[in-house]
């Protein structure tokens, strides 16, 4: 028996935001598909706009597959995940355990293929986008709590703002997305 799949489909089940109230909760699924979306539109707005040539179906399915590790540890909030050194660098090996476990569960002739995706090239064009598409699919979740009147998620809004700000100098596929995109978030319905 392989049990990859049902490990991926426990995604669902991991509740992130989890030492914070919300207004509308999120799940690991859900957020990998945020930033399923969010990394493959930067890398098409930075192909089709900016001259770029990234590979937006394997920005795609870095994010898919991107916070596997937390099927089994859970989400490690951020404050605390980066709290020193120590605790980063310990909490980085436990993750790469587990996804040897995660790849160990699946049959030999396709760990390789999904090695690319969870253990992948941090130094890829398209796992740095994939990476910002995170922050940004968590400066949405923000947003979205924020104006829902959630002061809860100010200090983390505010940080993934700064963060974001100085990100879209060297990525103007970012700028772009929040200059053109980002008020279609903070509208209801009937103004989309």
């Amino acid at each position: 028996m392989y049990a990859f799949y049902a490990f991926m489909n426990r995604m669902k089940l991991i509740q992130r935001w989890n030492l914070m109230r919300s207004n509308i909760k999120e799940d690991l699924m859900q957020h990998s598909a945020s930033v399923a979306i969010f990394g493959q539109a930067l890398g098409i707005i930075r192909n089709t706009l900016y001259g770029g040539n990234v590979n937006v179906d394997k920005i795609a399915s870095l994010a898919l597959y991107h916070d596997t590790a937390e099927v089994v540890s859970g989400d490690l909030p951020t404050p605390v995940k980066y709290y020193n050194s120590s605790i980063k660098g310990a909490y980085a090996e436990i993750e790469d355990a587990i996804n040897e476990r995660l790849l160990d569960s699946l049959p030999v002739q396709l760990q390789g293929v999904y090695r690319e995706y969870i253990e992948p090239d941090e130094n890829s064009e398209e796992y740095k986008i994939m990476k910002i598409a995170d922050k940004l699919s968590a400066y949405v979740k923000c947003s979205e709590e924020r104006l829902l009147g959630n002061r809860e998620f100010d200090k983390a809004f505010n940080r993934l703002q700064k963060v974001l700000d100085e990100t879209r100098v060297n990525y103007p596929e970012l700028g772009y997305f929040l200059d053109n995109f980002m008020d279609g978030f903070n509208s209801s319905l009937d103004i989309l």
